[in-house]
């Protein structure tokens, strides 16, 4: 389902039954010359939106986040269309955002990125900013339903061993989130892979005859081939199923 579209009936099953809430986090930035700025979240909302065909009625789609810290380590934005937000000024937008979607009542929310996730595990801007924020938001959260100390009192006694933790409540993920996936398929910036993709899912907007090799990064982008996107799309989306339903097999429509 997505969230755009759903009635409030929906959005309290949603609740319920503690679906998914998936949120696409995107930037606009410079791909070399022969792709579209919106590569990232071209690839991050295709994989999502995979995952909800065949759980359309399990999970919830948020609309996409577009204006992410994309750096300005690859090129400057003059004349080649980058919009860089500073990643302190995320912060509060993201707390607001998943501040408002507790207060809704949701208590299973995935952030998922596609910018710059070759450093996941130490971080990079955006996922950093996303990730403080979830923190944030959710200490503020129980401070204020259960008061300081919340976490010595009996409610949360189990929280060490893994059962009541709110911060689960709130995750962010690298849209590669599976390990063999990412060694069979890996990341590059506006190269074959990614060139790949969106030659799988926006033909249109690819023009290869705009490589020259005068970037490094987007030499490898002439190896691309729409079959080589697909397959690593598809891979991403089966990642991502296991991880937002590890219990549950696929419900189609």
């Amino acid at each position: 389902m997505f969230y755009l579209q759903m009635l409030p009936y929906q959005v309290r099953e949603a609740i319920e039954k503690n679906f998914p809430v998936v949120l696409p986090l995107g930037v606009l930035e410079y791909h070399a010359e022969h792709l579209p700025l919106g590569v990232d979240a071209f690839v991050c909302t295709e994989v999502i939106k995979r995952v909800e065909r065949t759980h359309a009625k399990q999970m919830v789609v948020l609309p996409p986040f577009y204006y992410g810290a994309a750096s300005l380590a690859v090129a400057t934005p003059e004349a080649h269309g980058t919009v860089q937000v500073d990643a302190k000024k995320l912060i509060p937008v993201a707390e607001d955002i998943f501040h408002s979607l507790l207060r809704v009542g949701f208590r299973n929310i995935h952030a998922f990125i596609a910018h710059q996730t070759e450093e996941f595990a130490q971080g990079m801007p955006t996922d950093l900013a996303f990730r403080f924020a979830a923190r944030q938001t959710i200490f503020k959260w129980l401070e204020k339903e259960s008061g300081e100390g919340w976490w010595g009192t009996e409610k949360f006694s189990s929280y060490s061993s893994g059962q009541n933790n709110p911060f689960a409540w709130v995750q962010i993920h690298p849209v590669r989130c599976g390990e063999d996936s990412r060694q069979m398929f890996p990341g590059d910036h506006a190269g074959k892979l990614e060139t790949s993709e969106t030659m799988a899912i926006y033909p249109d907007s690819v023009e290869l005859d705009r490589i020259d090799g005068t970037l490094w990064y987007a030499r490898a982008g002439r190896e691309a081939t729409p079959e080589y996107g697909e397959a690593a799309l598809q891979a991403a989306a089966q990642d991502m199923t296991k991880l937002l339903f590890p219990d549950s097999s696929p419900q189609k429509n």
